[in-house]
């Protein structure tokens, strides 16, 4: 349960060697990389490899060939150092030509064969006809036009019924009606313009069509038969191109997707003079990976180990390691910030605290466990972490359910444990006036306790990064702790036991002194640092130093009051609970069992929500705000 011990390390060679080291480095695993670019701006003289990836626009190619014509190619990786990716493009090219060639054959069928099906439907319409089409499209008198009019236009005809020519329609489907008109040769011109306005498309009997409707007939449906027929030759010779050319397509996209992870390395590649170096970190018990995968080339590569910090200029990485209890917990901790490597890991005192608030604060036995088992689920089937955390919380609800003697809002349920196990009544009466005061109370020393544990962790990790002036003087340093912990024992004990605390030595000593620390906190660390004590001048720093500490001990009172939710959430769920168990007393029979139901429905979806967001924030802001900074760098390894 702490953040993972981890090392720098820097894999240097010859920039002659760079292919060689690259097509190694990209399968390691558990390796954090560093930018090139986070060295290369502070180091004069570097440079960085990132160049154009020439593996991308082919990937692209190969992708719309694969998708166009349903390939299925398999991604798998080949390790191909022998690459050209001249061949390749030809080769892509090639294919891509022959197959566009037969799609635009196919192409061409199709819409001949869309227009041969549209006059074999007109000509199925005068097959009734004794007439030889010649004949018919020979008039010399009048003029003749098959085709289909939109069927809302067919309404509009009425208007020009006055105008010279004759409609004939056929039979219609949802969208058209497949018609004729004929008119006469001097009056064609307008009679076209009419029907074109309103949206008529002219179907052509093609050339080849002769002889008498019936004859026609067998010619269209001839024809189509044939081109059919060429339309699935052009696809067999697709699918033989396709099968000639899949296994070389299936090399080219594995080398492809290899070198184009080695290309994408590069951007992690430093070059200084004719040598190159790969910086990363990787957890210390993982060192020997790194060995064993470049065992093969270790003659021409070297692999310096060092300490994580030694590297002022890279910062290190920080990967969590928790236990099944507290894991989950730590998207919390993700949320607000992950630690620095040299911080503490706060996400076991999150697990810890997030279970106990949110058990005091959503105490219920029935409820809690219906939490957990609905957390289960969704952990089990979703993946949710969300869900994982729902386990534990609800099991602290339970808990406190048990203690509270609360079971889907029935109070007086687990009365016959409570006797079987010696106790007169249950532990807490959550609803009981008198103990109100004494839950409150509760609530605010548990919160003062948190407060208090806060502080000696910031102190702990002040003292792991070595900065003794914050450790001394800040408000949640040791001066800190001993002003809120005077004033915490103090109160105690004056108004607890009556036993007097509060006088001039004491008030000197704990409370007037760590002030004055709290107060010249700057100053105590700029004298540290060797520098000047009041560099804007003492009046500047006495104004701004003033108004500080006045928010400072205003911030103990407020961070303190704020744990007063915790028990004033415990009353609103004990009384929404109230409100359901005295609607149900009042609908009575089979439609209590529903409002029981809806009821706690009801109750845990909306104030187990408001419960967790209110705990987060206590987490937030009067704990973490105290001794967690949330400035870490995430550990994001290769290959993942």
């Amino acid at each position: 349960m702490s953040i993972a011990k981890i090392k720098l390390v820097d894999i240097t060679s010859n920039t002659t060697n760079l292919d060689a080291v690259l097509t190694r480095f990209v399968d390691l695993k558990d390796f954090h990389p560093v930018l090139a670019s986070e060295i290369v701006e502070r180091v004069h003289g570097s440079t960085s490899f990132v160049a154009e990836n020439p593996c991308q626009p082919l990937l692209q190619d190969l992708d719309e060939i694969e998708k166009k014509y349903d390939l299925n190619l398999p991604d798998i990786e080949l390790k191909d150092y022998n690459y050209d990716f001249n061949e390749m493009y030809d080769y892509m090219v090639e294919i891509k030509e022959r197959l566009n060639t037969e799609v635009d054959h196919i192409k061409e069928l199709q819409v001949f064969i869309r227009k041969y099906q549209d006059a074999l439907i007109q000509v199925h319409n005068i097959e009734s006809l004794d007439i030889p089409l010649d004949d018919l499209f020979a008039c010399e008198f009048i003029s003749i036009r098959f085709g289909r009019l939109p069927n809302d236009s067919v309404e509009k005809l009425r208007f020009f019924q006055s105008r010279p020519f004759v409609f004939k329609s056929f039979n219609h489907d949802s969208n058209n009606s497949w018609c004729m008109y004929y008119t006469t040769e001097e009056y064609k011109r307008e009679v076209d313009n009419i029907f074109s306005s309103l949206f008529f498309e002219r179907i052509y009997i093609p050339d080849f069509v002769h002889g008498k409707p019936k004859e026609a007939i067998a010619a269209l449906e001839e024809e189509i038969k044939q081109a059919q027929k060429m339309i699935d030759q052009y696809k067999a010779d697709m699918y033989d191109i396709t099968c000639g050319c899949s296994n070389r397509l299936a090399c080219i996209k594995g080398e492809l997707l290899f070198l184009n992870r080695s290309f994408e390395a590069k951007k992690y590649v430093v070059g200084l003079g004719d040598k190159f170096t790969i910086s990363g970190f990787v957890e210390e018990q993982n060192i020997d990976k790194i060995h064993q995968m470049f065992d093969d080339i270790k003659d021409i590569i070297e692999i310096e180990v060092q300490e994580a910090d030694s590297d002022k200029r890279i910062t290190p990485p920080t990967k969590l390691k928790n236990g099944w209890f507290s894991k989950p917990f730590g998207m919390f901790v993700e949320m607000y910030g992950l630690p620095g490597y040299k911080d503490i890991d706060p996400t076991p005192f999150v697990a810890i605290t997030y279970s106990l608030l949110f058990g005091m604060m959503f105490g219920d036995l029935g409820q809690g466990l219906v939490l957990a088992l609905v957390g289960w689920l969704a952990y089990k089937y979703k993946g949710m972490r969300l869900g994982a955390v729902g386990i534990r919380i609800g099991l602290t609800s339970a808990l406190f359910g048990l203690i509270y003697g609360s079971v889907f809002g029935n109070e007086e349920l687990l009365n016959p444990l409570y006797g079987a196990l010696g106790f007169a009544e249950k532990p807490v009466h959550v609803m009981d006036s008198e103990f109100t005061m004494t839950l409150l109370i509760i609530a605010i020393g548990f919160g003062s306790f948190l407060i208090v544990v806060s502080m000696i962790l910031n102190i702990f990790t002040l003292f792991k990064k070595k900065r003794y002036a914050e450790i001394i003087a800040s408000h949640n340093g040791l001066a800190g702790l001993i002003l809120y912990g005077f004033i915490l024992v103090g109160v105690a004990l004056q108004f607890g036991l009556q036993i007097q605390v509060f006088n001039v030595f004491t008030i000197s000593l704990f409370l007037a002194i760590p002030l004055i620390l709290i107060f010249f906190k700057e100053p105590l660390e700029r004298k540290f640092a060797g520098h000047k004590l009041f560099p804007a001048g003492f009046g500047g720093f006495f104004v701004e130093g003033f108004f500080e500490l006045f928010e400072i001990v205003l911030s103990y009172i407020t961070n303190t009051l704020s744990f007063l939710r915790v028990g004033g959430f415990l009353l609103v769920h004990a009384g929404m609970m109230l409100v359901v168990t005295s609607l149900m007393t009042m609908v009575g029979g089979s439609g209590s069992i529903l409002v029981l139901v809806f009821g706690n429905i009801f109750v845990m979806g909306l104030e187990g929500m408001i419960v967790g967001i209110q705990v987060l924030r206590l987490e937030f802001y009067e704990m973490f705000s105290r001794y967690y900074e949330g400035n870490g760098v995430a550990f994001n390894a290769l290959n993942l």
